[in-house]
């Protein structure tokens, strides 16, 4: 074996070694915190009302295939506040 081969070697094996140091320690970098978890958002009563509404006016803005018609999204979402509304 070469010189350029132990060389070679022995730097791939050092650089694979990641029990043996801390990279993020060495330059000076602070691990990163948890982050913070946030509070489940209390659902309104609309919101409810809407997500029914929503669900009973969709099939009527969608084709055969089960894919939304031209605009059809954007219609059900109306209708659906609508009915939401009203109730």
């Amino acid at each position: 074996m070469s010189e350029y081969e132990r060389g070679f070697a022995a730097g791939y094996a050092a650089a694979s070694r990641t029990d043996v140091r801390d990279i993020t320690v060495d330059r000076g970098e602070v691990a990163p915190a948890p982050k913070a978890t946030t509070p489940k958002r209390k659902v309104s009563a609309y919101s409810k009302r809407y997500g029914q509404m929503f669900r009973r006016v969709a099939p009527k803005y969608k084709l055969k295939s089960g894919a939304w018609a031209k605009n059809g999204f954007k219609r059900a979402q109306a209708a659906a506040h609508k009915l939401a509304k009203r109730k």
